[in-house]
């Protein structure tokens, strides 16, 4: 407790019997502590006692409140506070109590109020005893309590312990209130004032925290490896350096940090992000059986939250799909499929190419299954969302793409009714894009060949040439074609 060391801070001036007053005052904080802990059924009665033996000693009546208001009761914490105040009415570290009561039960108002209260009576004492210590902790309690409301009120206080306690680290506390309000590039500025030096852990994992979420990731790994230098053992650093490591896609770092940070850190408390990033090193190192442990673990610990668990099963699919395991694949990408709450066009597409993909390692009939089955997706998507102009232009190049590949020769035309409707879509168009004119080019250079190969009509063909080389002047087909006797 604070107040003890303002105590020993006076020894010398008054003699040899505070050391000990102040050794008995713990010893019976102590005492009362470990009876509140165990909540003894007689408390209420085991707290009188306390009170009508120590009813004189403002330090242990404020001791026997914070012990209670550890245990959240407040309303004895707030007696014992009080009967501080009715010996002593200046005594800041009740008001101190008081504050962090009202904190408990989410009362700003209050709460600053015997902050405030606390702050002046702290002054008052050192006016009048200059080896009195002032107590930060009203100042940075007030700050966090007042930033919902006025954060430039908040940030005024802290100045305000700037000045009341020469040499506070005030520029951490600055930043703190900075990183819990949200405000990243405010917050790194502050971190940046600050003497590493005299930094804790929680402190390098907050700034590198900030760093990370303003996307300077080198920054913030450079960070971490200095504050790894001393304490390497330390979770949080170990985590946002792999954390950095995958936002910079450095594997091997990443493979690095993820083994420090599950095997070499103390008191690790794994969280399913951990997995998921330790997941992406083994990815990227193509370590593919690594990665799918890695993340059948994250699911394990976040099989609470359906959704988590379902994005997974995603993950899961791309890395068997990267192994060249399809029939995992699919089974993981099912799964995702048949637990998302609606199906979106990005997650059919996605099975769609999965298709596609597949298609490449296959030959014959095997080869236009799969070919068959990715436009069979795609025709569902297109009637789906047959009003989405943009969707119905992308689906309408991918399935006519996909047609032309079953039939090569052209001599079914199944892709030409799906290249009519796309260049029926896209043509009227006013503001046509770059990639609106490539489909289009893709749509016109089968129907050229179309007719001229199968519909055997030369004229037509160079109709369709001339549209080619009005959006692509420098296109040999469609300049061979055009000159054509």
């Amino acid at each position: 407790m604070k107040a003890i060391k303002y105590l020993l801070a006076g020894a010398m001036m008054i003699g040899f019997t505070a050391p000990t007053m102040a050794q008995d005052d713990k010893a019976i904080i102590d005492q009362a502590t470990s009876v509140i802990k165990s909540k003894p059924a007689d408390l209420k009665e085991q707290l009188n006692t306390f009170y009508k033996a120590n009813k004189k000693n403002t330090e242990v009546l404020v001791g026997i409140g914070e012990a209670l208001l550890e245990i959240k009761d407040t309303a004895n914490a707030a007696k014992f506070a009080n009967y501080a105040l009715e010996r002593d009415t200046k005594c800041a570290d009740a008001y101190t109590l008081l504050g962090n009561i009202e904190v408990e039960k989410d009362n700003g108002g209050k709460a600053a109020a015997y902050f405030e209260q606390a702050i002046y009576w702290n002054k008052e004492l050192q006016r009048k005893n200059p080896s009195h210590k002032i107590d930060p902790e009203p100042y940075k309690k007030y700050a966090v309590m007042n930033s919902a409301v006025n954060f430039r009120t908040s940030i005024e206080m802290l100045e305000r312990l700037r000045t009341d306690i020469p040499g506070y680290p005030v520029d951490l506390q600055i930043a703190r209130l900075y990183e819990r309000g949200g405000k990243i590039t405010e917050a790194i500025a502050s971190y940046e004032k600050v003497d590493r030096s005299k930094m804790e852990p929680v402190d390098f994992a907050g700034f590198g925290l900030m760093y990370y979420l303003d996307k300077q990731f080198d920054k913030s790994m450079s960070l971490m490896k200095e504050a790894l230098q001393k304490y390497a053992r330390n979770e949080s650093l170990n985590r946002i350096a792999l954390m950095n490591a995958i936002a910079l896609k450095n594997w091997d770092e990443g493979l690095f940090y993820g083994d420090k940070l599950f095997n070499h850190s103390d008191s690790t408390d794994l969280k399913d992000l951990d997995y998921n990033n330790y997941a992406q090193a083994y990815i990227g190192k193509g370590q593919f059986d690594e990665a799918i442990a890695m993340y059948k673990k994250c699911i394990e610990i976040s099989k609470a939250d359906k959704e988590a668990v379902n994005a997974i099963h995603k993950e899961i699919s791309n890395a068997y799909m990267k192994k060249g395991d399809f029939e995992n694949s699919m089974k993981e990408y099912e799964i995702y499929l048949n637990n998302t709450s609606s199906k979106t066009v990005s997650d059919m597409q996605g099975l769609a190419e999965m298709h596609y993909k597949h298609a490449a390692d296959l030959t014959g009939e095997a080869q236009m299954a799969e070919i068959k089955a990715a436009d069979d997706i795609y025709a569902e998507i297109q009637e789906k969302y047959s009003n989405d102009e943009d969707i119905m232009s992308y689906v309408l190049n991918r399935r006519g793409t996909l047609n032309a590949i079953m039939d090569p020769d052209s001599k079914q035309g199944l892709a030409k009714p799906i290249f009519e409707k796309q260049i029926q879509l896209i043509e009227p168009k006013a503001d046509k894009g770059e990639t609106d004119n490539k489909r289009l080019i893709t749509a016109y250079r089968y129907m050229m060949s179309y007719a001229l190969l199968i519909a055997e009509n030369k004229e037509e063909a160079k109709g369709w040439a001339e549209k080619i080389l009005s959006l692509d002047p420098e296109n040999t087909q469609a300049q061979a074609v055009k000159e054509l006797k």
